[in-house]
Formats: structure tokens, C-alpha cells, sequence
């Protein structure tokens, strides 16, 4: 394998534990947020989309028809919560502090710790509507797990052409 063909893939890293994606189906740290796809608990046609900027931990949630969340009126809801849980086991507790600028001892840091300290901020709602972008990737992702499975590349998944060579 030649060393562009090296370059151009991309490094997976494994989650930090196991998680089920019943309730979260999709967590990604990305955009200056923490956000992804929560499950409703009462409706199971009805998913919400959360997020927490970074720094602020001004936070959003509505369903995927840009409805707002009940349970987000001046503090977190249990669709964040849950969201912040998540990501703990993705992407482990440290990295999602370090994303969110939390200030947490670094023994102490659990999704509780975390959402604590967010919490006791008193973060603000977020005015920014990234729900459409986000479902959008979580829909993309789910796109792929109806391709049968095969040993060569995706075409839209090759991000050089394989006619030009980077030196």
C-alpha cells in the first residue's frame, strides 16, 4: 500500500466502554459542541436532537421536527443528561471535559461530576438551530448500516481522488 493510500484513511478510536444505542443512538463531539440523537421515552417514532456548546454549555433539544423539548426550561433535561452519560462511555471523561471546558479533578470526573458543574453555571438555552445538521449525520450514519457488507472502499467514503498523489 502506497503511503498516500495510508494517509487518506481515517484512525477509528475505540470507545472508552461498551455502550448501548437504545436510548443514544448517535454522540459525537464535534462543532464546538457535545451533540447527537437521544431517544424519546414516552414516543418511539419521536427522537430528540441535543447539544451543549463548549465553554458556555449553552444547551438545546428538540425533536427531529425542531419542536422544543419540554423538559429544557432553564436547566438541563433528561435528553442531555442522558447525552452527557453517553459520551462518557464513547469518548471517556477527561476527553469530554477537555472538549466542554469543564473544570473537574481529573479523579473526580464522571457524567455526574460534569453535568454538575455545567449545571451550576446556569448556562443559557442555545439560539443556535445546528438540530437540522446534526439528524441530518445521524441519518447519514444510518444510511450505511443498510450497505451489505464488503472488503473495498466506499466511494463517497474517499476523501483524495485516486488520480492525484500528494507528495
Amino acid at each position: 500500500m502506497s503511503d498516500w493510500e495510508r494517509s487518506s484513511t481515517a484512525r477509528v478510536v475505540p470507545p472508552a466502554r461498551p455502550r448501548k444505542l437504545a436510548k443514544v443512538p448517535f454522540v459525537e463531539l464535534a462543532d464546538g459542541r457535545l451533540q447527537g440523537v437521544v431517544s424519546s421515552g414516552s414516543d418511539i417514532e419521536r427522537v430528540y436532537v441535543s447539544s451543549i456548546a463548549a465553554g458556555t454549555y449553552a444547551f438545546a433539544c428538540s425533536t427531529n421536527n425542531n419542536r422544543p423539548c419540554g423538559g429544557a426550561r432553564g436547566s438541563f433535561c433528561n435528553h442531555i443528561r442522558a447525552l452527557v452519560t453517553e459520551a462518557v462511555l464513547q469518548y471517556g471523561a477527561r476527553r469530554v471535559a477537555r472538549s466542554l471546558k469543564v473544570e473537574t479533578a481529573d479523579d473526580e470526573a464522571t457524567a455526574q461530576t460534569l453535568t454538575a458543574a455545567m449545571t451550576a453555571t446556569r448556562p443559557p438555552l442555545d439560539e443556535a438551530k445546528a438540530a437540522a445538521a446534526v439528524f441530518s449525520r445521524f441519518l447519514r450514519h444510518l444510511a450505511y448500516l443498510e450497505l451489505a457488507p464488503v472488503t473495498t472502499p466506499l466511494p463517497e467514503m474517499q476523501w483524495f481522488p485516486p488520480s492525484r498523489a500528494v507528495a
